[in-house]
């Protein structure tokens, strides 16, 4: 996903800006893998080879997104991921 791209998203639930955490990109410096973030609604979207998942917490299953989180541990610096939030 381009940064171009993901500067033109927001939050679905509240439409607020969202906060880019990169975890890799390729050479064109295209987003491969990394979050998106809601300060607002503390919502987070992680993207998965180029595609954010952004669909309504309804949609989404934790135990599928789980490993990610846990794979991000350390880019999370001590922050939970809880019902699709990011927590203190």
């Amino acid at each position: 996903m381009k940064i171009n791209t993901i500067k033109k998203l927001c939050c679905p639930f509240d439409k607020s800006d969202l906060t880019l955490t990169r975890i890799s990109e390729d050479t064109e410096e295209r987003i491969l893998e990394g979050w998106l973030h809601c300060p607002q609604c503390k919502r987070i979207y992680p993207i998965v080879k180029g595609i954010p998942i952004m669909n309504p917490d309804a949609y989404r299953e934790f135990e599928m997104e789980k490993p990610l989180f846990e794979k991000w541990q350390k880019q999370l610096e001590g922050k939970e991921v809880t019902n699709f939030r990011l927590m203190e």
